[in-house]
């Protein structure tokens, strides 16, 4: 009998099975639910055999692709895929790992993890890992799983085995100040989000610790309340000026447009639907706010997306222009963020007839950019020929303006009456 007759046998009393949920008593429910995990361990194992007999026969690059796009393409989620490939890559150098997943006491996750720390252990050591060194390695961690660990905690176990092994080790590189295992990953969330996590070196973690406490540090509401923003609020907020002073050309100091291109996509008869390459779809609010600072180039186009215009970047605010508002406003006119973390904010937008001059515009952060956009909040120059604050009924039912917050510490009474 072929291993596909096999499978499908197997496929077939699995698909078979049923729950009596009225006559199952609860030691029964434990010990099939432990069956069931072993013969889940089990085809764990055998997929990861099978990937690499895929490999080895290069079914995938035979028509152009990878073993793991293969495996996307045949239903396996992406990180099911590379961990498939992680643990077959390993059924000949980590045979007693290999035996145990064979007998079913080991889960794929678990395997995984054994493997990776492995690796990890091995590039704490300036010269390869010979075969005793690995198989005691992989002794420790198998025995972290067998008294209970998790995956991540095999995978801290190895950490902690590789930076013993590295302090031991002349050249030896500890796991904190190794650049080479950096990592950052990024994935659209089902809602339109963007995920993002980073495993990084001392150096950089320092560099990302500093900014994130310089940029996210709290500031006042404009009435003088405590930041109502929470922590990860704050740093993702630093996040996106560190990413903005970036592309200001890496100087926090220039007041230039941004470097860094976005293009944002409008269909001519539905410009409800406009859209960024990456992110997808947006409002009519958030495509407003983009459009006042960056370098936005607009595409419009028709129902063929073949475009018709394309916007220039002479609707953003000069090099002057922002000169003129930073002498003007000197910082963030809602939260007093410093100018260099600023964007230049159309008051009345361009598709409202707003111009791109002095009296038309105010510097905004982005957090604040987001809270004229979408938070009720709203903008509009005084007879001092200042920007002032109206605030949504949330913040005060009675909408009283605020002035910029670089003439706060003046009283209303001593300046003009808003117009």
């Amino acid at each position: 009998m072929s291993i596909i007759d096999n499978i499908s046998d197997i496929s077939d009393a699995v698909h078979d099975l049923s729950v009596d949920d009225e006559n199952l008593t609860g030691p029964q429910a434990f010990d099939a639910m432990r069956a069931l995990l072993t013969l889940r361990n089990l085809i764990d194992h055998h997929a990861a055999v099978l990937t690499a007999a895929l490999e080895r026969l290069r079914v995938a690059k035979d028509h152009g692709r990878s073993t793991r796009e293969l495996l996307i393409v045949m239903g396996f989620a992406p990180a099911a895929a590379q961990r498939l490939i992680r643990v077959a890559g390993s059924l000949t150098t980590l045979p007693t790992l290999a035996a145990h997943a064979a007998d079913g006491v080991l889960s794929g996750e678990h395997a995984d993890a054994v493997v990776r720390g492995v690796e990890h252990i091995g590039k704490r050591s300036p010269e390869p890992i010979d075969d005793a060194m690995r198989l005691n390695y992989v002794t420790d961690l198998l025995g972290q799983h067998f008294s209970g660990a998790t995956p991540a905690e095999i995978v801290d176990r190895a950490r902690t085995l590789g930076n013993v092994l590295a302090d031991d080790t002349d050249g030896g590189l500890p796991a904190a100040e190794d650049r080479s295992i950096n990592t950052l990953t990024k994935s659209k969330t089902t809602d339109g989000r963007l995920h993002v996590e980073a495993d990084l070196d001392t150096e950089v973690g320092e560099k990302f610790h500093v900014d994130m406490e310089h940029y996210g540090a709290p500031r006042p509401e404009p009435d003088g309340s405590p930041d109502a923003r929470s922590t990860e609020r704050r740093f993702a907020d630093a996040l996106e000026a560190v990413l903005d002073i970036a592309a200001r050309s890496g100087d926090p100091e220039r007041a230039l447009a941004p470097r860094t291109q976005v293009l944002l996509t409008i269909p001519a008869d539905t410009p409800t639907l406009a859209e960024l390459p990456f992110m997808g779809s947006v409002t009519p609010a958030t495509m407003k706010a983009l459009a006042c600072d960056p370098a936005i180039t607009t595409i419009i186009v028709d129902g063929e997306t073949v475009p018709l215009d394309v916007g220039r970047e002479k609707r953003l605010f000069t090099p002057a222009h922002r000169k003129a508002l930073l002498i003007r406003d000197k910082c963030c006119i809602k939260c007093g963020a410093p100018a260099s973390r600023t964007q230049a904010h159309h008051i009345a937008h361009r598709s409202e007839g707003g111009d791109t001059c002095l009296e038309n515009g105010c510097l905004l952060c982005p957090s604040c950019h987001a809270d004229i956009h979408h938070n009720g909040w709203d903008v509009f120059i005084g007879a001092d020929k200042h920007a002032w604050l109206t605030p949504p009924t949330t913040v005060d039912p009675h909408r009283r303006p605020i002035p910029s917050y670089n003439r706060r510490t003046l009283t209303l009474d001593n300046l003009p009456t808003a117009a």
